[in-house]
């Protein structure tokens, strides 16, 4: 399979970032709002060496864009994130499975380019020394099983299910239901706990990544979705990185030109 490709030449002293599932918005507006400015010190705290913000999905744990109407709140996250691409930082987005009906409000408002599948991103130096080749994607639907939510993906990604979710519904109804549904899914994952490993055999991303190691060689694989922090070789020279959350490990990866690292954002 041909994926869309993006080109990238960082830039001496400069260095990729990426990180997702910050799930604003649960599970109370008081929970999200202390881990939105936790993020927004990140964001901060990085934005003197950040050449690429990589945004990997599940930002919102539920988003729906109406023609003139957004979700309330975010303000700062969305200010910030508006702050860095007026300076110029390139973002990018990548939809996840809560915040799928992501449209062009990111584009259009802050500048931030959109991918809803995965995205092979070629990363060279400027001294064209070494080029480094990533694969990106969120993680939801990737790799085999999972069929039933495949099939609910296909359903809620269709023209005609958002056009009815938007139009139908007045917002205010559109979009308590939304949050109600994705908060019933964050209180059903507190109740089963933290998510675990399921090693090699069980992953998805994981044969995942080596179905596609198979067909064209990457040098790295990026992921979220799963909320897990996991590095993991997947031959002599390709390695999977999932993300981990904002929720208990306020993880990120960081590339800068040779070293990818996974790490865990300490405030001083």
């Amino acid at each position: 399979m041909s994926f869309q490709v993006l080109k990238v030449t960082l830039l001496p002293g400069k260095k990729i970032y990426f990180a997702s599932d910050f799930h604003l918005g649960a599970p109370t507006h008081s929970d999200s709002l202390i881990r939105e400015r936790r993020i927004i010190r990140w964001l901060e705290s990085i934005r003197h060496d950040a050449q690429l913000i990589c945004l990997v999905g599940d930002l919102f744990d539920f988003w729906y864009e109406h023609k003139r109407v957004v979700p309330r709140g975010f303000v700062r996250l969305l200010g910030k994130l508006g702050e860095l691409t007026d300076a110029g930082i390139e973002i990018i987005a990548f939809p996840g499975n809560h915040d799928m009906w992501m449209t062009d409000y990111f584009e259009q408002e802050l500048a931030i380019k959109t991918y809803r599948r995965p995205l092979d991103l070629q990363v060279e130096t400027t001294n064209a020394t070494s080029t480094k080749l990533f694969h990106i994607a969120h993680g939801d639907g990737l790799g085999p099983g999972d069929y039933f939510y495949k099939l609910l993906r296909i359903v809620f990604e269709s023209k005609l299910a958002s056009w009815a979710f938007g139009t139908l519904l007045h917002p205010n109804l559109a979009l308590w239901l939304g949050q109600s549904w994705a908060l019933h899914s964050w209180r059903k994952h507190e109740k089963e706990g933290q998510p675990l490993y399921l090693g090699e055999e069980k992953e998805w991303l994981v044969l995942y990544a080596k179905e596609e190691e198979h067909l064209q060689h990457h040098d790295f694989y990026i992921f979220g979705h799963r909320h897990i922090k996991l590095d993991l070789p997947i031959n002599t020279q390709s390695r999977i990185l999932i993300l981990g959350d904002w929720i208990v490990y306020n993880s990120y990866a960081i590339f800068d030109g040779q070293h990818l690292q996974l790490l865990d954002y300490q405030e001083k």
